[in-house]
């Protein structure tokens, strides 16, 4: 593929790999940014079948996330909320915002493409089940130094376990 191919990439002929889990979570996933050779964003064409939705409900601490509905309709879940969604909207969900959710709960395929920022370092809370994943990747030349750790959170104070004794 030469460089002035790359600049350009056609939605319908992007490779889809799938990811599945249980009978709630599944979905075909194109990688647009990939496909473009992109290092600092994230791009990816999303088609989720009726009745599923793609990743669990989840909150980015370092990384922006836009969301372009394509065709389809279903509801976002951004906190508290559950808002109805359908071709041709935007959704916006900052860093540090609301936790958020795509779900398709019509009778039909939802499309839509999720822009992100690349960063080095990402905290993800997941609400539904009290998990916390925390990754850092330093680099884009493969293979890359990376960092993953995920459990349930377990939070505890700033100086909790350091009582200086024993210690330098």
């Amino acid at each position: 593929m030469t460089e002035a191919v790359r600049n350009i990439v056609n939605l319908a002929d992007l490779s889809f790999e799938r990811v599945s889990h249980g009978a709630r979570f599944a979905v075909d996933l194109g990688n647009i940014g990939n496909a473009l050779g992109l290092n600092g964003l994230g791009a990816t064409l999303h088609v989720v079948a009726a009745g599923k939705t793609a990743w669990p409900f989840h909150r980015h601490h370092a990384q922006d996330e836009l969301f372009l509905v394509l065709s389809g309709n279903g509801e976002v879940r951004i906190g508290d909320q559950r808002l109805p969604i359908r071709a041709g909207d935007c959704i916006g969900c900052p860093a540090g915002g609301e936790a958020h959710q795509i779900i398709n709960s019509s009778h039909g395929e939802l499309r839509y493409i999720a822009f992100s920022n690349h960063a080095r370092a990402e905290v993800v809370e997941y609400p539904d089940s009290g998990r916390i994943a925390v990754d850092m990747a330093e680099g884009t030349d493969k293979p890359r130094s990376e960092f993953h750790i995920a459990g349930k959170l377990n939070p505890f104070g700033y100086w909790e376990g350091e009582n200086g004794e024993g210690q330098p």
